[in-house]
């Protein structure tokens, strides 16, 4: 790891990694995926790889359906900074795109981040708000954040597929809603989702892509801890952890049988936002949250009806952040 960082140092320009494609083909050869149901798609796996290592820094798997543009189904981090995407689990995608396909209306609408909406809507078939790849946040290491730019265009011609303005705007105005009071916060989605019947869908991850995005307004921070033992006690760990780093709330992910992820929040504004309210923090209760109603909930994926349009009234939005100040951090 040591070589890597010092071939990026030395070597400033051009984006610092690349995808190499490892192995692709239809479903039937990717069996273990569990993506029987779809059997439509081609499937590839791509790993990450920069100058002077051997091994990848990352990989995951995407599909399309025909000659459409490629979406990433999950994706494995194998260092300790998060590179391009957050660790998630296709088991509970596949999960969540099922239930959707069997339970929601045919004509509803789905908000979610953009790639988890990208991914419902290209295994539930329903429509989604976002269908475009917006890239946003860009999830880079700090020996990268000077290459953002370069970073970036290289991920937006690898992926096709960009965001325009409108839909930028759009996801501004999302990233709003979960950043605002529950109340406040429900009345843009519904702004947002129009007069059609809607589900909001968010997934704890969403957590660190929102910290990034607006680091001023969000302050979130991220720690590994290993699983041993029984729940019990890394639950008491977690919890003296908490008071002696003075956070105020956590919840947790799942990485593996042998590791979650804990994210802890410090302040009370952001304990108070649509989207804490909406997850399992430890002073949050998602099954009594009165401004959207839990449906579903599979792994780190929570969904929720979002309430008809009551009195129209202009509800205004949370600022937005041009550039973040200060990134999200884990360790």
């Amino acid at each position: 790891m040591l070589a890597w960082f010092g071939w990026l140092w030395f070597n400033p320009g051009a984006s610092p990694y690349r995808y190499q494609l490892a192995e692709e083909g239809n479903v039937s050869q990717f069996p273990k995926l569990g993506l029987e149901a779809w059997p439509d798609l081609s499937i590839a796996r791509y790993e990450i790889y920069t100058e002077g290592v051997d091994q990848p820094l990352a990989a995951g798997h995407t599909a399309r359906r025909g000659s459409g543009a490629p979406v990433l189904l999950d994706w494995e981090n194998r260092t300790s900074e998060l590179i391009v995407s957050v660790d998630r689990k296709l088991s509970e995608l596949t999960a969540l795109a099922g239930a959707i396909a069997k339970h929601a209306p045919k004509d509803a609408l789905v908000l979610a981040w953009w790639d988890t909406s990208r991914q419902i809507n290209l295994m539930s078939g329903r429509d989604t708000l976002f269908t475009s790849h917006v890239g946003e946040p860009l999830i880079v290491p700090v020996m990268w954040r000077d290459r953002r730019e370069a970073i970036r265009k290289y991920e937006n011609e690898f992926w096709g597929a960009s965001a325009n303005d409108e839909e930028r705007a759009r996801f501004q105005r999302f990233t709003d809603a979960l950043l605002a009071e529950p109340e406040q916060g429900a009345a843009i989605l519904r702004e947002l989702a129009g007069a059609r019947e809607a589900y909001i869908a968010i997934h704890v991850t969403d957590l660190y892509k929102l910290g990034l995005m607006r680091p001023e307004q969000f302050d979130i921070t991220y720690k590994n801890f290993p699983m041993e033992g029984n729940m019990h006690g890394l639950i008491g760990y977690l919890k003296q952890w908490m008071q002696d780093n003075n956070f105020l709330t956590y919840t947790l992910q799942s990485l593996d049988d042998k590791m979650v992820r804990a994210y802890f929040l410090r302040e009370p504004k952001s304990s108070e936002t649509l989207i804490a309210q909406m997850l399992p923090f430890t002073q949050s209760q998602p099954l009594d949250l009165q401004a959207v109603q839990l449906i579903y909930q599979q792994g780190g994926y929570w969904v929720y009806k979002i309430p008809s349009a009551k009195v129209s009234q202009e509800v205004p939005a949370v600022p937005a952040q041009s550039a973040p100040a200060s990134p999200a951090s884990g360790s």
